[in-house]
């Protein structure tokens, strides 16, 4: 499903080299699995940009929320890769919406168009997190 800005150019991958969650996916793979979930979606896919290794470095996360206007949403990698605070999470969503784009996670095959879709990847992260803390304190 496209979002109805279909003057716009594309869809932004957004990528890391750093793990996350103790994930991590080697770049070329993280742009396979962002290049097929756009042409399973009939989405035109951008090349991916990729944040800094710094850890919660989102500064090239921001420079794509800045393009917002010029493009028609953002594929991540993973809905992980979104910042760890939830009030920038918040507000990465908000910026999205307001701008008539889209949010997509690839790997997770999870499109980002409404307030309930955000309380679902929400739910997923408190459990991701959960998760996380008990398998370290186990």
């Amino acid at each position: 499903m496209n979002s109805p800005k279909s003057e716009c150019q594309g869809y932004r991958g957004y990528i890391t080299s750093r793990p996350f969650f103790g994930e991590r996916a080697p770049q070329h793979v993280q742009n396979l699995v962002i290049r097929d979930y756009c042409t399973r979606r009939d989405l035109r896919y951008l090349l991916s940009a990729t944040e800094y290794v710094m850890d919660g470095s989102t500064m090239i996360l921001e420079e794509i929320l800045g393009d917002l206007p010029n493009i028609d949403g953002i594929v991540l990698y993973s809905i992980f890769q979104l910042p760890i605070r939830p009030d920038h999470r918040r507000s990465v969503y908000e910026r999205v919406f307001a701008s008539g784009c889209s949010l997509h996670g690839a790997v997770e095959d999870f499109p980002i168009f409404t307030a309930d879709d955000v309380r679902r990847v929400e739910d997923l992260w408190l459990t991701r997190q959960f998760f996380e803390r008990t398998g370290k304190e186990g």
